[in-house]
């Protein structure tokens, strides 16, 4: 492994948009790049992943206090790398002109996909490779240039990031710009030929404003709070199994992660000691377990934690998990328990809020009709998870929600399934990437059409119209 010393530095407004004007002329100057060129391009961004996978643990663990390096490997750098190499493996089929039917039989009508030119990247703290770098897949597969704007929530893994890909990229390939709010406020500013912004529902509505002064496509990859519902049919012990898993991965902060889970009300006990049960098999201690994330800060875990004392104090029952009964008041990091809240309402933030951290609240319901309706009554999530071994369950669910994905019998599955679309609905998203949606996102599909030879194609529309177009209008407007 190289190593590089990453040097954190501010991005000014003006130059970041003078590296946008450097990157559309490199772009307008070169033309659409050769698949040679795109594939050369993504292997870069793939050797950069591999070569320097302990360098970017280490700056994720720094950044967060105490991160599973095993975690970060996983999902920082190995996804980054399935996305890369399957757009790599499938680039030559999504670059064929698509051939469409045309008025006349000699005609030829076709679809042909163009680059945009220059896209931006604005990625979150909670994968910051991932969410930066796996974009790319899609972005560089389509032929265009690329600016990154990682979150300063993070900066040892910002800095680095900024380092390795000014070390194998042009900057007017791909270049990463720091610093924080206001550069990201310019950031979303710029015009971009498509900005992808990756974070909060809240802060969306600014990103949207803003680009909406340049006419910018957007690709919105946000929140929302992803229910779970556990059918009368599901496997209990399963449901709360998966369930954990993913809730205390990288300590819930994950924007797929488990929001709150609907339970059978009868079934609501068993739930919450099979949810103790799994995670004490998971984190036999939690404190000083390297296998356990922190929350990334103190503000974040302050947050998370008010979530839990507003719902103690308008009535929950508060179930810490903690196996090793350990002491939380005093750590060097913003590690925190696995919390179960049970008879929520409502009126409680937890209800209201997008989590992110591992805190779920546990809902009874009575009746599948009432969890659909509950479901229907919030903003649409990024995902809904189903578990239940009964077909005619699960199809009523699926075809009466909306969501950005499902997963049926795991929570979060989906989205390893690289030829799937990422995205959310509403107020979860806007558009989806990964696999060719990724490519199809961050292309322009270009219509193209070779007019016929036939003399009716040239005077079809063409004046004085007489007889024998009132003729062809009569028998061709029909039912």
């Amino acid at each position: 492994m190289n190593t590089i010393t990453p040097i954190a530095t501010d991005t000014s407004p003006d130059a970041m948009k003078a590296l946008l004007e450097r990157q559309r002329a490199s772009f307008l100057k070169e033309g659409p790049p050769d698949i040679e060129t795109r594939v050369d391009r993504i292997d870069r961004v793939i050797a950069l992943l591999v070569d320097h996978k302990d360098a970017i643990a280490a700056a994720l663990l720094d950044d967060f206090g105490s991160r599973s390096v095993e975690a970060s490997l996983l999902l920082d750098v190995f996804t980054c790398v399935g996305s890369l190499k399957y757009a790599k493996a499938h680039l030559a089929e999504w670059l064929k002109p698509e051939e469409h039917e045309a008025l006349f039989p000699d005609a030829v009508a076709k679809v042909v996909y163009q680059p945009k030119g220059v896209v931006g990247i604005l990625s979150p703290w909670n994968f910051p490779y991932q969410l930066a770098l796996a974009p790319l897949a899609g972005i560089l597969a389509a032929g265009n240039r690329a600016m990154i704007k990682p979150s300063e929530v993070t900066p040892a893994s910002s800095a680095l990031m900024a380092a390795l890909i000014a070390g194998a990229f042009d900057e007017t390939e791909i270049a990463v710009v720091q610093g924080g709010p206001a550069t990201g406020t310019a950031f979303t500013s710029l015009a971009f030929d498509h900005l992808i912004f990756t974070g909060g529902t809240a802060v969306a509505h600014h990103v949207m404003r803003a680009a909406a002064e340049n006419l910018t496509p957007l690709t919105l990859e946000l929140g929302g709070k992803s229910p779970v519902i556990v059918g009368r049919s599901a496997d209990l012990a399963d449901a709360a199994r998966r369930v954990m898993t993913v809730k205390t991965l990288n300590a819930g902060q994950i924007c797929l992660a488990p929001d709150h889970v609907y339970v059978p009300e009868e079934s609501v006990e068993a739930f919450a000691e099979h949810a103790a049960a799994a995670v004490g098999a998971m984190y036999p201690t939690l404190k000083e377990n390297p296998d356990y994330t922190s929350i990334v800060n103190g503000r974040h875990h302050a947050r998370v934690q008010s979530l839990v004392d507003d719902a103690r104090a308008k009535g929950a029952r508060i179930v810490e998990i903690n196996p090793a009964a350990e002491n939380f008041s005093q750590q060097p990091a913003h590690r925190m328990p696995p919390t179960l809240i049970l008879d929520p309402t409502e009126e409680m933030r937890a209800l209201q809020e997008e989590i992110f951290g591992p805190v779920l609240p546990v809902l009874p319901y009575r009746d599948i009709a009432d969890v659909i309706d509950r479901i229907n009554a919030r903003p649409r999530p990024l995902a809904l998870y189903y578990f239940s071994q009964d077909q005619e369950e699960e199809r009523r669910v699926l075809d009466n929600t909306t969501s950005g994905g499902v997963t049926v019998n795991d929570c979060m599955s989906h989205v390893t399934a690289e030829g799937l679309p990422f995205g959310g609905v509403g107020h979860s998203g806007m558009g989806a990437y990964h696999g060719k949606f990724g490519f199809l996102a961050f292309s322009h599909p270009r219509a193209v059409y070779h007019q016929s030879k036939m003399v009716e194609a040239e005077y079809m529309m063409r004046p004085p119209f007489g007889e024998a177009m009132r003729g062809f209008l009569a028998g061709a407007i029909c039912k």
